[in-house]
């Protein structure tokens, strides 16, 4: 007969350590530092920045999954995660049909506009 945990044992199981919590403060930290001074010092322009800040903030984003989170530290079966990608995928249906949608309006609405602007 299989043995069940009791929510305050699968609770402790999940959370982590002082010293991870604190890792995880601390890279955040630096990741949000780092990202305010390549901004504010001018030290990327144009697309190199915003590709930097975004390679920034998608770093920042694991290290929040992983050390706050707990994503990936559950027992079989693994629902958390797939939880977590099921919120992902329709994150990004909701962000590209956005996206999309306001591309084709423009497209509609401003038809001369487009054309102006690549003459």
């Amino acid at each position: 007969m299989e043995q069940e945990l009791s929510l305050q044992a699968m609770q402790k199981e999940w959370h982590g350590s002082l010293k991870s919590y604190l890792f995880g403060f601390f890279t955040s930290l630096f990741l949000t530092t780092l990202s305010f001074l390549f901004v504010s010092l001018h030290l990327f322009t144009g697309n190199s920045l915003i590709y930097t800040l975004v390679a920034l903030a998608v770093i920042q984003a694991f290290c929040q999954f992983f050390f706050f989170l707990h994503i990936g530290e559950e027992a079989k079966p693994r629902w958390m995660l797939w939880v977590f990608f099921g919120m992902l995928l329709i994150l990004f249906i909701i962000s590209a049909g956005s996206l999309w949608i306001m591309n084709d309006l423009n497209d509609r609405m401003m038809p001369d506009m487009t054309k102006e602007m690549h003459s």
